[in-house]
């Protein structure tokens, strides 16, 4: 069988593992739900709490809030919500927190780069 002249297949097997290149380094973006359940066991764990009172004020199972902290579920944002709820924050301000997380190990691994200007890029502009 063969392909279509413009499709073409992208290395890689379906769950979307590209083959390594010799001596390349992988850098991979943590996923948003790992870095969720750092910052909700962080709040918890300054607390002092277990995840069974954690647990019951947001209305969920312990069993739940541990797969969630330990970033195996993917919580809706009204569960997210009530976590934060319960551990006395807001649902933005564990947004934030996270955010802020992100963009830290990002900073670790993707340094930014020095591009010389062309003088063409947007200019910003504030009038005080």
């Amino acid at each position: 069988m063969t392909e279509h002249p413009r499709l073409h297949s992208i290395p890689g097997d379906r769950d979307g593992h590209r083959p390594r290149q010799p001596n390349q380094r992988t850098l991979q973006e943590p996923l948003w739900r790992v870095l969720l359940g750092e910052q909700l066991r962080r709040l918890r764990l300054l607390r002092h709490e277990t995840l069974v009172e954690t647990a019951d004020r947001a209305g969920i199972s312990p069993q739940y809030l541990s797969e969630v902290e330990r970033g195996r579920k993917e919580p809706s944002s009204e569960m997210i919500a009530a976590l934060a709820g319960s551990l006395d924050t807001s649902l933005g301000g564990l947004t934030e927190l996270v955010a802020n997380e992100l963009r830290a190990r990002q900073a670790l691994t993707h340094p930014p780069r020095s591009t010389p200007r062309t003088g063409t890029e947007p200019t910003l502009l504030a009038a005080a």
